[in-house]
């Protein structure tokens, strides 16, 4: 019997049909981009110290002089964020006409809490969900929970896309998945207090991730095989890259969180009209033996390609053998049925986790580099690009753990680096920061194609899963590595740098699938690459070449 593929090869590999679907699909991720990282900006912490009342009556200079100094790294004091002098003792001070630090010791005041609340710099941002409740000092362990309950949202629906788009269809749950990132989005404007916006980040992040997946699914079973690899890179990474870049736009000129969370919601709107160009899955109209629809779709193909259609597309006697056959059941321990298959799992876990730990830190830390927080957010998004075109040529001509693994030493080393810097030369951490995030970015869009390429069909699409979900818990800790950078301004680097080495090295250890054939059952994936020779590592290849063995010596 025929497959899909030979069955429509009539249509051409990129007719206007084609390209009609990469583009609009495509375009449907762009506002995945700003959505995604929006908390970059609607979650942003100003400077701020504890605010004094006019009912306190001090003098501009005790006024001035009302928060203790604190020491910084680089030797710089600046007031307290969190603490001030008692203002009953100052007050009387301030009454009785004494200076501060000529007349009175301040180092002897006591010193309280904001009692009264805190006074916000409007110089970057007019207002955030921290300025808006108050989520510093001790509830600053708020504003990282906020990422990492969104990402929780995406791990929520990475785990549901995927069956929902199986059983109601690609174009529906799409489309629903759309409604629910924009519908909720809209609703954050309305949040009356930090829980109620929190509770509905989860929901944005369930259906945001759930539009990415199914586009990428769409798109791949859509396009022919030429394509898929482009679409997949190119296509979805680059529009996300995007959309991303959008984001410190809109930021720059809407300082107001709510309204910025308007204009973030509105594109969504502009994806209504996509309803009526984009199509359902033949394959899985057929799947479901759905077969006119899926003739039909593919006969509106032929003609916006300008091809003749043959007059029979499905062979009666094919559609006759589609009927369901019995498949071999499988389950999440056969991802760790052997010694071997264990070993390429756990690392590949290891490998998607660690990888999306220093993708998301980045670029969530990337307002709080020195200089201008909208440039620097926007070159973040930009070095995306260039990113994504090095992986999608390096994955067509070179080994996949080599270049994987020479773009985490990349990302990994200049990171390290970057607590070298003289605090002076802030440009040139800027620089290694993005050179960092270049490195980590093109390995993380290499992940799905090296991670297929590993397993056999038969639970291809399980590790996948898995792997991806991996991936979704490195994004939900991420934030708080961002969050170290508050008691060290290096550490979040050193610790990033590290790991990302790190997995680097263990990446080396991977069989090598660059020109190799797919493999269709457990027992035809290839080995792992441990750094041994001599009789021993002979003898050790020998037993895992033989299944009996390796479950025996598990």
């Amino acid at each position: 019997m025929r497959d899909y593929d030979e069955v429509t090869a009539f249509l051409g590999e990129w007719g206007l049909f084609q390209r009609l679907i990469f583009f609009l699909l495509s375009a449907s991720i762009i506002p995945n981009g700003f959505n995604g990282m929006s908390v970059v900006f609607l979650a942003g912490t100003p400077e701020h110290r504890c605010r004094v009342p006019d009912s306190a009556n001090l003098s501009s200079a005790w006024r001035n002089h009302s928060a203790p100094l604190l020491r910084l790294q680089d030797g710089r004091q600046v007031p307290h964020n969190c603490r001030r002098y008692q203002l009953a003792a100052i007050a009387n001070f301030s009454a009785l006409g004494l200076e501060p630090g000529r007349d009175v010791d301040l180092e002897k005041l006591q010193q309280e809490d904001c009692l009264d609340g805190w006074e916000f710099s409007q110089d970057v941002y007019l207002s955030t969900i921290v300025t808006e409740w108050n989520l510093v000092c001790d509830d600053d362990w708020k504003t990282p929970l906020t990422s990492s309950l969104f990402f929780v949202g995406v791990l929520i629906g990475s785990f549901f896309s995927g069956q929902l788009s199986d059983r109601f269809g690609r174009k529906s749950i799409l489309f629903a998945t759309m409604a629910v990132q924009t519908g909720f989005s809209f609703l954050q404007i309305f949040s009356i207090n930090w829980e109620m916006f929190t509770l509905l980040f989860v929901i944005v992040g369930m259906g945001q991730i759930s539009n990415y997946v199914v586009a990428f699914i769409l798109g791949t079973e859509i396009l022919g095989k030429s394509v898929r690899i482009i679409f997949s890179t190119l296509g979805v990474c680059t529009f996300f890259a995007v959309g991303y870049m959008l984001l410190p736009l809109f930021a720059y000129f809407i300082r107001d969180w709510r309204m910025l969370l308007l204009a973030l919601t509105v594109p969504g709107l502009l994806c209504v009209p996509l309803w009526w160009f984009i199509p359902e899955s033949p394959r899985w109209l057929i799947s479901q033996r759905r077969f006119r629809e899926a003739e039909a779709i593919i006969q509106k193909a032929a003609k916006m390609n300008n091809v003749a259609v043959p007059g029979v597309i499905f062979d009666p006697v094919e559609l006759q053998e589609l009927k369901p056959l019995k498949q071999e059941k499988i389950f999440i321990l056969d991802l760790f049925r052997t010694r071997n298959i264990a070993t390429i799992t756990t690392m590949s876990i290891l490998l998607w986790m660690l990888t999306s730990v220093g993708y998301f830190a980045l670029s969530l830390n990337s307002p709080n580099l020195h200089g201008d927080a909208y440039l620097n957010c926007f070159l973040s998004a930009l070095i995306e690009v260039p990113a994504y075109i090095t992986a999608w040529l390096l994955l067509r001509t070179l080994p996949r753990r080599y270049i994987i693994a020479g773009v985490l030493f990349l990302g990994g080393g200049v990171l390290l680096l970057i607590q070298l810097v003289p605090v002076d030369y802030n440009f040139l951490s800027i620089g290694l920061v993005m050179l960092g995030k270049f490195g980590i970015t093109a390995a993380f869009s290499m992940l799905y194609v090296f991670t297929a390429e590993l397993y056999p069909t038969l639970v291809r699409n399980m590790a996948v899963g898995i792997t991806s979900m991996a991936s979704r818990v490195g994004s939900i800790i991420a934030p708080y590595f961002v969050y170290l950078g508050a008691y060290n301004r290096a550490l979040p680097y050193i610790l990033m740098g590290s790991l990302t080495i790190l997995i680097g090295i263990i990446t080396l250890f991977f069989p090598e699938s660059f020109g190799m054939t797919l493999p269709e059952s457990l027992e035809e994936m290839q080995k792992v690459k441990w750094f041994r020779s001599g009789k021993k590592a002979r003898n050790s290849m020998n037993n895992e070449e033989n299944p009996k063995v390796l479950i025996t010596s598990f």
